[in-house]
C-alpha cells in the first residue's frame, strides 16, 4: 500500500473501498459502480414499460454504495419504500474506451452477487417530475455485494438461476439467460459512454419480483456458479 503524506491534504483522504476475492488474500479495489436499467423483460413489464430490445441505459452509484458481505444493511433515510433488486455483478480488471464486444470478456476479472437498493418512492417522484434518479439510487450502502469469484475459476456465466428471498420467502427468481443485453454487449456499450477503469463494477439488471424491505428482515440471494449473499436490514 502506498504511504499517504497527510501534509499534502487538508484532511485525510477517503479510504479505498474494496471487496474480498474468493480464494485470494488480495482484495478488489472498487473504482465506480454502473447499473443497467430494465435488462429483464418481465421486470420491465412490472415497472410499466415495453420490454422491446431498445438500446441499454445506465445509471451510476458511488463507491460508498458498496456493503461488504456479512455487514448489516442500514435502512436509509428519507424513504418509506425501500426495494430490493438482485443482480449479477461484473468486476473489471482492465478498462478502456470503445471496447469491441468480441474483446469485452478479456476485461472481466470476475463476478459477484449484488443487490441494487432503490428508494422507490423517491424514484417515482423523480420520474413524475422528469428529474434524475440520483436520490433514489445513488445513496450510501445501496449496493450490498458478495465476494468476487474470478472468471478464471467459473468462466463467464451466461445462464443459471438468479434468486432472492426475504425471511425465507422467495421474491425474485429468473435465469441469467433472460438478460436482454448480455455481458459483452453491456461492457461495449458502457465503454462508448465512459472510459472504463480497472475496479469498475457493473450491476447487470434484475429479474421480476422486486419489492419492499422492512427493518429487521433478512435477505438471501444466490446466482448459480457465482455464489450467495446474505444481509440483514438493520
Amino acid at each position: 500500500m502506498t504511504e499517504v503524506d497527510l501534509d499534502e491534504y487538508l484532511f485525510a483522504p477517503a479510504p479505498v473501498i474494496s471487496l474480498p476475492v474468493r480464494g485470494a488474500a488480495e482484495r478488489f479495489p472498487v473504482h465506480r459502480l454502473y447499473c443497467v436499467g430494465r435488462n429483464y423483460a418481465e421486470h420491465a413489464r412490472e415497472m410499466g414499460h415495453d420490454p422491446a430490445r431498445e438500446p441499454p441505459f445506465f445509471f451510476t452509484k458511488p463507491p460508498e454504495a458498496v456493503v461488504e458481505p456479512g455487514e448489516p444493511l442500514p435502512y436509509p433515510p428519507a424513504t418509506a419504500d425501500l426495494h430490493h433488486e438482485v443482480e449479477l455483478v461484473v468486476a473489471l480488471h482492465r478498462g478502456g474506451r470503445d471496447i469491441a464486444e468480441a474483446d469485452a470478456l478479456d476485461h472481466v476479472f470476475g463476478y459477484a452477487v449484488g443487490i441494487d437498493l432503490t428508494r422507490r418512492d423517491l424514484q417515482g417522484e423523480a420520474k413524475k417530475l422528469a428529474r434524475p434518479w440520483d436520490s433514489a439510487k445513488a445513496f450510501a450502502a445501496s449496493a450490498p455485494c458478495s465476494a468476487i469469484v474470478p472468471a478464471s475459476r467459473i468462466g463467464h456465466p451466461a445462464a443459471g438461476r438468479i434468486a432472492l428471498s426475504v425471511d425465507g420467502a422467495l421474491r425474485q427468481e429468473g435465469d441469467l439467460a433472460q438478460m436482454i443485453w448480455k455481458t459483452p454487449e453491456i461492457v461495449a456499450a458502457l465503454s462508448r459512454l465512459w472510459e472504463l477503469r480497472a475496479g469498475d463494477l457493473i450491476f447487470t439488471g434484475t429479474p421480476a419480483g422486486v419489492g419492499p424491505l422492512q427493518r429487521g428482515q433478512r435477505i438471501d440471494c444466490e446466482i448459480a456458479a457465482v455464489g450467495r449473499l446474505r444481509t440483514d436490514v438493520a
